[in-house]
């Protein structure tokens, strides 16, 4: 299934792709977070939420993956490098004491994802120390065991860690496909040219679309998939029945005229 994109059409496969959202954090995001702190104006990332939870709707509604990750270090700050504790001037570092809890610190109210995109129980959350989402985790094992080969890749900062996450992945062979309005940066252009930066030269790094066109696709692939199961059943039905006229004995509908192969749709 081809989905409208650039710098050419993404060949979208569901059921080998997983919808990655990169550290929708409170501390990002939220007012008093750990973003604003630094300087930044989080209304720039908050953009891009609404059209995140329209996308998880419909991912989770075609019962497609879903994983999501959470930037942040273990309490004593063991997996915390000095290189990335003391960057800046600012008063306020990762492990500090902020509005809502530790800086970047599992298990703190800031650290946490936001209650509009919150997991699901049965959605994995990657816990990453860095800025992409494979180094120092489980992620490639996870997307090996469940055989997905495609990503399309949402959150926050495009620069930052979506970028990193998407060269990782890159180099790891998984196609990648970001949406281009479900990702955001406190800065407008540095939003642009990385994401012109992905699409280069062919898609350097992977393809950029727009949730309308995943929306739409999902929508299609529902659809499909459910025809597809219904007249599966209904072809059951139809043997089932034929050979309990012949042969009530061997009658496989059962009481309810229920079939083993009705889809859930």
């Amino acid at each position: 299934m081809n989905i409208a994109a650039e710098p050419y059409p993404f060949d979208f496969v569901p059921e080998r792709c997983a919808l990655l959202i990169i550290d929708m954090q409170r501390d990002f995001l939220e007012p008093g977070g750990f973003g604003e702190m630094l300087g930044n104006d989080v209304s720039q990332l908050r953009r891009a939420i609404e059209p995140n939870v329209k996308l998880l709707a419909a991912w989770r509604a075609a019962k497609l993956r879903v994983i999501h990750t959470r930037e942040g270090h273990l309490p004593d700050l063991t997996d915390l490098h000095a290189s990335k504790k003391n960057r800046g001037s600012h008063a306020m570092r990762i492990g500090d004491e902020g509005p809502m809890g530790r800086i970047l610190v599992r298990g703190e109210e800031g650290h946490d994802i936001i209650p509009e995109l919150y997991p699901q129980k049965e959605e994995p959350v990657v816990d990453k120390p860095g800025k992409g989402a494979f180094h120092a985790t489980d992620l490639h094992d996870l997307l090996k065991h469940n055989g997905i080969h495609q990503l399309v890749v949402t959150g926050v900062t495009t620069e930052v860690c979506v970028s990193t996450t998407v060269r990782e992945a890159n180099d790891r062979g998984y196609d990648c496909l970001i949406v281009e309005d479900c990702v955001a940066s406190y800065f407008p252009e540095f939003h642009k040219w990385s994401l012109e930066m992905t699409k280069a030269q062919g898609g350097i790094f992977g393809w950029v679309s727009e949730s309308r066109h995943l929306l739409g696709a999902l929508e299609k692939w529902s659809a499909e998939t459910c025809g597809a199961n219904a007249d599966n059943a209904d072809t059951a039905d139809t043997a089932d029945n034929a050979g309990s006229a012949g042969n009530a004995a061997n009658m496989t509908v059962n009481e309810k005229g229920e079939s083993s192969g009705a889809p859930i749709c």
